[in-house]
Order: C-alpha cells, then structure tokens, then sequence
C-alpha cells in the first residue's frame, strides 16, 4: 500500500476545509429548515391533520444534489492520493522497522538510525515493516500516515520541500509505551546528507 503527500501539506488542508465547508452548509441548512417547519406546521396553526403529497422535483433534487457533492469530495480526495502512484527514479529509499516502542531507520549503505534523516527537494520512499503489533507512522506537519504492519510492507511516499526538523508519531495505540514512541525527521542540504552518509558508512567499517 502507498500513502503520499507531494510535499504541499496545503493540499490536504484545502480538502479538508472543502469537506468541513459542505457539511457546516448542509448542518446549517438542514437546522434552519427543521425550524421553519417546527413553526410552520405547529399544533396550534394546524389543528386538522393534512395528508402532504410527494413531490417528484424535490425528491429528485434531495438525491442528485447530495451525490454530486459526494462525488465532489470523493474527487478532490482522489487527486491527492493519485499524486502517488508514479514514484520518480531518483527517489530514496530508506527501510523502516517498528517495534515496541522504538523506530529503526536503515539507510542504503546499511547505516541504522532512531532518526530519520533525509536530504531536500527529495522524494523519499519509507518502505515500511513491524517486527510486532500494529504501529502507525505519523508525520503531522506532512499531513501523512501510514499503518505499519507486522509480515507485510507498506510505503509512505513523501517530498521534501523545506529544511529542519519535523515531528514523528505512532499514531496506532501499540501498548504501554505508546505514548512515548516518538522520534524526528530531519531535513537536510543534499551535500550534508551526502557527507553524512559517508561518514556513518566509514564508521561502521571500523566496526
């Protein structure tokens, strides 16, 4: 499975506020008229009951107006999810391995971190693995998340777009320690990643 954001949290936010949008309208709207039919059709104005007919036209527009708003939600929310179905070739691909309460981060040259470190104007492709409970990797300032689940393996696919250090949460309650199975994401110069890699990758050769 793939979750991806192309590294514009903005994205998300729009579709949320055009969903949360749509339903304040509709709560509104439903409210206002359960009122004006509460005083329109009072006991005290109406003491003979009267049979009320259907009409077709606005049965008609009770159900084409609620689906077109749901297909319309449904759409914006698709494009975003599509965004990740093509993963560039110069994409970066870091292992990830949560256990209880704890995140691994395992590099290309092997090199194994708590800290997720990743170089700028990136996409970078989590290739996701529990060695017990289901967890959930949540990055809140991306506006990703991702199950992480024990025998199989998910991917969380996102863009680096801005420097520093980003917020990491299990998002899935994994037991007694869950509240304490954060860790960062730190973004960093292209050159500085490289260095960086080098220099851990010297370090485990010295091992």
């Amino acid at each position: 499975m793939v979750s991806f954001t192309d590294g514009h949290p903005d994205v998300v936010d729009s579709i949320m506020l055009y969903i949360v949008g749509i339903s304040v309208v509709l709560l509104v709207g439903i409210t206002i008229t359960m009122i004006y039919f509460v005083f329109k059709y009072h006991r005290k104005k109406n003491l003979e009951p009267k049979n009320i007919h259907g009409s077709i036209l606005l049965e008609s527009i009770w159900i084409i107006i609620p689906t077109i708003l749901a297909l319309s939600m449904f759409f914006y929310g698709y494009q975003g999810y599509k965004l990740g179905q093509e993963i560039p070739e110069d994409a970066y691909y870091v292992d990830v391995v949560a256990k209880t309460w704890d995140w691994d981060f395992i590099y290309e040259n092997g090199f194994n971190s708590d800290t997720l470190y990743v170089p700028i104007n990136k996409t970078i492709v989590l290739n996701m693995k529990s060695l017990d409970v289901t967890h959930s990797l949540y990055i809140p300032a991306f506006r990703i998340k991702q199950d992480v689940i024990q025998g199989k393996i998910n991917q969380l696919v996102f863009k680096t777009e801005k420097l520093g250090k980003y917020d990491i949460a299990c998002a899935e309650y994994c037991g007694l320690n869950h509240s304490q199975m954060y860790t960062q994401v730190v973004i960093v110069n292209e050159n500085d990643f490289e260095n960086w890699l080098i220099k851990v990758g010297k370090d485990l050769e010295t091992l």
